[in-house]
């Protein structure tokens, strides 16, 4: 997805989230803040997006977003149990009604069989609402993977909160 329907994507989430007077947090591990950089590249954005953590090693999940150890050991760090974890453990710390948590594995290398290149878990999190968590097996290079997956995070989001 190029970068101009991306930013759409995240000024569109924008508008929805400042009428609902909602603030975002984002927990991302294999986007690296890609949820983060484009929500804040829209002006005025600081109305509606509270902060973000890359937390891309698992002691860091852990430490900062409060992601059991028992967790990662039993599903992974891509797997939508932590991916829950993570959004849970975000929307706690910060100062927002709305959260994104997303971990996958955007390659060349570290697929496996069960997981491979390209496999993403996204969760989702507004204040009153169950966390929903979904799997998506995105193609393409790294950074296809990646912009993919950050697309996806705020389509679903702006479907959620519509």
């Amino acid at each position: 997805m190029e970068a101009n329907a991306l930013y759409k994507l995240a000024e569109q989430l924008g508008q929805v989230l400042s009428a609902a007077e909602y603030r975002l947090v984002t927990a991302e591990s294999c986007t690296g803040g890609g949820i983060a950089k484009i929500c804040t590249e829209v002006a005025g954005s600081s109305a509606w997006f509270d902060c973000a953590w890359v937390t891309y090693s698992n002691q860091s999940k852990q430490d900062l977003l409060g992601v059991s150890a028992q967790t990662l050991l039993e599903h992974g760090a891509v797997s939508e149990a932590t991916v829950v974890e993570m959004v849970q453990g975000a929307l706690k710390r910060a100062k927002a009604q709305v959260a994104i948590a997303v971990s996958g594995i955007a390659g060349p290398t570290g697929g496996t069989v069960y997981k491979p290149v390209g496999a993403v878990c996204i969760a989702w999190l507004i204040v009153g609402q169950e966390v929903q968590a979904k799997t998506f097996y995105f193609q393409g290079d790294r950074s296809k993977i990646r912009d993919s997956a950050v697309a996806e995070a705020l389509r679903y989001l702006l479907s959620l909160l519509q």
